[in-house]
């Protein structure tokens, strides 16, 4: 079931958030806020168990269970070999609880040894679960990441994942809108991944409090599906309520004959209504920036949030330079935590483990990305640990069918099954005490890969670039 309404042509000019809004809009309430009609909804074992759970509890039932869709990836091992037994402490009981609550309820579960499981990100727009157009939530902060199709999804709480599942409607405010327009060819060796750092370190990580962002202009439209979604994963780092990016015959090629898209006359429907998924000409955002990317290079984080970041070729910024006290004082303390020194370059910096994986980076794309710098080549003998793990099951297959395992293997990787992993630390598997890590996840939070975690966070490339030398590194220096 999808809501829809029809809208007339004498309206002002809108965004494509605006049209997608009005027409999943069920009721405006006396407060203001609008009551919007789900289309689907996503759950992962860690909220999802919870959710279900406390549904059952209070003798509530799931409004329309074929809409509700869910996989295990946040505590499950994602070592060969794996089994229900986790090292995140009460894991197995959250799988437990959630296959359990799952099967009562009569969701689709991509369980364990599902070979459509994988993270909710990647998964769920590898099968079709997301599409342009739909309304989408998940009780996970990078839900926007399928934003990358044109679909309008958002991360909530526990709390309004069983308010959903109950009544398939959110009570939500209407957030601002802000359009980021990104011109220009980038260059070699650069990435999504670089675009939306350098972005972050321009606006900061709270300059998109309170909007929806829809990325836009000519280089957002000659990205793959796969780096618009890097592009939205990544929005909420800058404080975005969620972002999107209008489908065009790209996302159209990628949707089309995946698992849950529709298919003959449905088809056809739906590419006559996903046309008119776009801004209109004249339609006025709350806010506009404007980023060329046609001299981006790789970039890095420095700091201990996104927006703390530099190209790979830049210093470590002076702090005497840093007008802001209270800037001053953040980026002092990060810089006290990273073990790093105003003025110092970044390229150089000895790492101790690398990290190929998340919602953010494991996609086929990204590791084909980081093979293409190790194929024929040995990582540093520097470096401790050395770990890919592959966005999905399906990802997984596909890599191993290409022969990039062998790549990942041979170079001296560990070659993982597909899972959140060491994207976060949830009292379980560890990088070594104190280990700097470059890593392709999507925030470098203090202690986010585990106590003490010094994590610099990077493209595919360049995480593999630096896994040779040892060292934070430029993968336009790796000789083809």
């Amino acid at each position: 079931m999808t809501l829809t309404k029809t809208i007339t042509k004498t309206q002002a000019p809108r965004t494509l958030h605006g049209k997608l809004w009005d027409q999943h809009q069920v009721a405006v309430l006396d407060d203001g806020s609008e009551l919007l009609y789900i289309d689907r909804i996503a759950l992962h074992e860690r909220s999802g168990a919870i959710a279900l759970r406390q549904l059952a509890k209070s003798n509530r039932k799931l409004f329309e269970p074929s809409l509700v869709f869910g996989t295990l990836d946040h505590v499950l091992d994602t070592r060969v070999g794996r089994t229900d037994q986790t090292l995140i402490p009460s894991g197995t009981e959250y799988i437990r609880v959630f296959r359990n609550e799952a099967a009562a309820a009569g969701i689709v579960l991509f369980d364990i040894d599902d070979p459509r499981q994988g993270i909710t990100h990647v998964t769920f727009a590898e099968q079709g679960v997301a599409l342009p157009g739909l309304t989408l939530i998940c009780a996970d902060s990078h839900t926007g990441t399928l934003g990358g199709l044109g679909a309008m999804a958002w991360g909530v709480g526990i709390s309004e994942t069983e308010h959903g599942l109950a009544t398939q409607t959110l009570n939500l405010v209407r957030p601002k809108t802000m359009r980021v327009t990104i011109d220009g060819h980038i260059g070699t060796g650069a990435s999504a991944k670089d675009i939306v750092l350098a972005l972050i370190g321009q606006v900061g990580v709270t300059g998109g409090v309170g909007h929806m962002v829809e990325f836009a202009g000519s280089a957002v439209r000659d990205l793959s599906i796969e780096g618009r979604m890097t592009l939205c994963n990544m929005a909420v780092e800058f404080g975005a309520w969620s972002a999107i990016v209008a489908p065009d015959a790209s996302t159209f090629a990628y949707v089309k004959g995946l698992p849950y898209a529709p298919s003959g006359a449905a088809w056809d429907a739906a590419m006559e209504t996903w046309s008119h998924l776009k801004t209109d000409d004249g339609a006025v955002f709350d806010r506009e920036v404007v980023l060329d990317v046609g001299a981006l290079g790789p970039h890095i984080s420095w700091g201990t949030n996104p927006g703390q970041v530099a190209s790979v070729t830049g210093t470590v910024p002076d702090l005497a330079a840093i007008a802001d006290p209270v800037a001053r004082a953040a980026a002092k303390a990060s810089l006290d935590y990273m073990g790093l020194t105003p003025g110092q370059p970044l390229e150089g910096v000895p790492i101790d483990a690398v990290f190929i994986g998340s919602c953010t980076n494991a996609r086929l794309a990204d590791l084909r990305s980081a093979a293409a710098i190790l194929k024929g080549r040995t990582i540093a003998a520097s470096i401790r640990k050395a770990i890919v793990v592959p966005g999905s099951s399906d990802v997984k297959k596909q890599a191993e069918a290409e022969g990039l395992h062998r790549i990942f293997l041979d170079a001296g990787f560990e070659w993982r099954e597909s899972g959140c992993s060491l994207c976060f630390f949830g009292g379980g598997e560890a990088f070594p005490a104190g280990a700097r890590v470059a890593s392709t996840t999507n925030r470098n939070f203090e202690n986010r890969q585990g106590p003490g975690i010094r994590t610099h966070i990077m493209s595919p490339a360049t995480a593999a670039a630096s896994s040779l030398a040892g060292a934070l590194a430029d993968p336009r220096k790796v000789v083809a």
